[in-house]
């Protein structure tokens, strides 16, 4: 079992983007010096749900500040680099960090990213599984060429070489598939509770070629359940009531404003959100509560999903000496909980 936090950089009302990704490193160093194992970031693009704009470069500088601690993304966009351009990050992070770091990737949405980047609709509809594809050859610790749609370039050398198995954020069937026929590991979104995990969990395990099977590039990568990640808010206070309390209070104010922020590039309409009932399923579902409610939480994901990966959202609360504590709390009061039951890989 490995828990660790994901960190969004939210940008709550008020708080000066600069200063919220300062905090959102502190809140690195805050996990590590807790006993978590991981810290996963986040990547957003002009808006304020998340301030960071790279992953790459946040995580870079956690490595710098930090010691133990695994640093992932959660997610890079893969729809928006060109795939050995964030080879080439990630094999950078992978030395730097003395093996520390993972790569998560995801498709993203048919947002403004696309246009502003010059990446189109068309590498975000269709483009994704040969994208995937150029970013594992590169991260195979070989040489990389491309004969596709979307790249087409001679063999070259990855250098620095590093081989790496990226992690997908899998929010749709199609995604999923990918995956899945891969061998690819899959990142499981907070929106969906431990029921649909299971769900993706199953599904996966039924693309997934078998052992005897040959995928080019991917041989060797096949994960069993436990190499899959699931995030979820965690939150703990003095009582459970107490801290379903405080998130309800606090998310509103980032979630509103924040999720606006997805604009679609062509005009299409976007999925309104009731941000009241989606803090009411996150606070329901996910480990909010007290330090017996949240360690109950983590182990019944675990159970219920096989994954033995969770990272937990923490910056729900609006406040960063809050967000701190909150680490803390998690570290020393979930966690011995968690390890008793599940001991560390």
């Amino acid at each position: 079992m490995r828990v660790g936090v994901f960190l969004v950089a939210a940008g709550f009302p008020g708080r000066d983007p600069g200063r919220v990704l300062a905090d959102t490193v502190e809140l690195v160093v805050a996990a590590e010096e807790a006993g978590f194992d991981d810290a996963w970031v986040a990547e957003h693009h002009f808006m304020t749900y998340g301030v960071c704009p790279s992953a790459t470069t946040l995580a870079a500088v956690a490595i710098g500040r930090t010691s133990r601690i695994g640093l992932g993304t959660a997610v890079s966009v893969l729809s928006t680099w060109h795939p050995v351009a964030l080879a080439e990050q990630a094999a950078m992070l992978h030395h730097l960090s003395g093996g520390r770091f993972t790569l998560g990737v995801g498709r993203g949405g048919p947002w403004m990213d696309l246009e502003v980047f010059g990446t189109g609709l068309e590498r975000f509809e269709r483009g994704f599984g040969e994208s995937l594809d150029v970013l594992v050859r590169a991260l195979s610790g070989g040489r990389v060429a491309a004969e596709g749609e979307f790249f087409r370039f001679r063999e070259v050398d990855l250098v620095p070489a590093a081989t790496l198995r990226p992690v997908v954020a899998c929010t749709s069937e199609a995604t999923l598939e990918l995956a899945a026929r891969r061998g690819l590991p899959m990142l499981l979104g907070m929106h969906v509770d431990d029921r649909e995990k299971a769900a993706a969990v199953a599904a996966y395990d039924a693309l997934r070629p078998g052992p005897g099977a040959h995928v080019a590039a991917y041989d060797a990568l096949r994960p069993g359940s436990g190499a899959h990640v699931a995030a979820a808010v965690g939150h703990v206070a003095d009582s459970t009531r107490q801290a379903v309390r405080e998130l309800k209070e606090a998310m509103p104010r980032w979630l509103e404003p924040g999720l606006a922020g997805y604009v679609p590039v062509d005009g299409r309409r976007r999925p309104a959100r009731d941000v009241p009932a989606y803090v009411d399923f996150l606070t329901r579902v996910h480990p909010v509560g007290s330090a017996d409610r949240c360690a109950e939480a983590v182990l019944a994901t675990a159970e219920a999903t096989g994954v033995r990966r969770i990272i937990l959202m923490v910056e729900g609360i609006g406040d960063h000496r809050r967000a701190v504590d909150n680490v803390r709390r998690l570290g020393a009061e979930v966690l011995p909980r968690v390890r008793t039951a599940l001991p560390p890989n």
